[in-house]
């Protein structure tokens, strides 16, 4: 394995964590709504409050590694995505503001404004990442410099949509089931009953997307053609899937999340092989893609940048560990909570 695809491993994986990680702060605000009850929702609130900011260190951190190790593919992203990504940025930043400002004060129209406000941002940014990747899958206008020749508008398309719908019902299925396993008593008896719904819903979606992939994105079906043992990987997708409900039933919550977890390293395990070593597809000039070796850093620097991250990825991940083992266990109010 040389750097080059060692580094669009590792980047994949910091990505992969972020959405794994984030993934279920997300799918929190996306079916808050559906809890009307305010001591419940600050339940909602404080389940995620110990570790919400420490997840998305894991998206700086891979988008810092994007820049680092393919300079190029960072500079046409964000430039092209320019707009898409200043709204998620936006949907973050008001999302962390609503979880620390929403139980500031007791009157009922100030929590509910922040509600809206923390569920909105929540929702648009798991359907924004969404719609990033479906515009990855599908590919976008470069031309010869490698640089975005399209407009904001040709970035909506009914593919990438149906990815930005696929995303959001993963992650309100992800949350849900975190949910399951650090609530109790009647809040998680009504966290339960969503749980199937939304797996149901998370399905339905993911199966016209794979449809839609495999009559329209050739690039990507191509790969699993040539390399049929990729198969096992969906195999394990399904069975992961399958195994949600029938821990939740057996009232394992931890092994729910477990197969969550993996349902969603699979999601983007799946996503990455069918991509490389293409990292941006050029659609309709295939010959202008971005990929692993075209759009790297020096071999020098690739080098060098493989032995911090040997130093610094341990490090991160014990943390990552730490904290949630320190808070581990049920959600419960205090003073000091949200």
């Amino acid at each position: 394995m040389d750097l080059n695809t060692t580094w669009f491993l590792l980047v994949g994986i910091l990505f992969a964590g972020y959405a794994i990680l984030d993934g279920f702060d997300l799918g929190v605000g996306a079916i808050l709504p559906w809890i009307k009850s305010d001591h419940e929702r600050r339940l909602m609130y404080n389940a995620i409050g110990p570790v919400w900011d420490g997840n998305e260190v894991w998206l700086v951190t891979g988008g810092g590694a994007l820049f680092a190790a393919f300079p190029e593919v960072y500079a046409t992203v964000f430039s092209g995505f320019y707009l898409a990504f200043m709204l998620l940025l936006f949907a973050l930043i008001f999302r962390a503001v609503a979880i620390e400002f929403r139980s500031k004060e007791p009157w009922p129209w100030w929590r509910k404004g922040w509600d809206l406000m923390f569920s909105l941002g929540s929702t648009l940014a798991a359907f924004l990442i969404g719609v990033a990747m479906g515009n990855i899958a599908w590919g976008i206008p470069l031309d010869a410099d490698h640089e975005f020749a399209g407009k904001l508008l040709s970035l909506l398309g009914p593919y990438p949509i149906l990815m930005g719908l696929t995303t959001v019902s993963l992650f309100a299925m992800h949350g849900s089931i975190y949910l399951h396993l650090k609530t109790e008593g009647e809040l998680q008896e009504k966290i339960r009953r969503a749980i199937n719904p939304l797996i149901i819903a998370f399905i339905i979606c993911y199966a016209i997307l794979t449809m839609a992939t495999l009559l329209y994105i050739p690039h990507i079906t191509n790969v699993f053609r040539e390399s049929p043992y990729m198969f096992v990987m969906v195999v394990a997708l399904v069975l992961a899937i399958a195994n949600i409900p029938r821990e939740i039933h057996a009232g394992r919550e931890a092994r729910a999340f477990a197969s969550s977890c993996l349902t969603m390293l699979l999601l983007m395990g799946l996503f990455g092989f069918g991509m490389f070593p293409n990292m941006v597809y050029s659609m309709p000039e295939p010959a202008n893609s971005l990929n692993a070796y075209n759009g790297a850093s020096t071999q020098k620097t690739l080098g060098i940048m493989l032995v911090i991250a040997i130093i610094g990825v341990p490090i991160v991940l014990s943390y990552t560990a730490s904290i949630y083992y320190i808070f581990r266990g049920k959600v419960k109010l205090t003073k000091e909570s949200y």
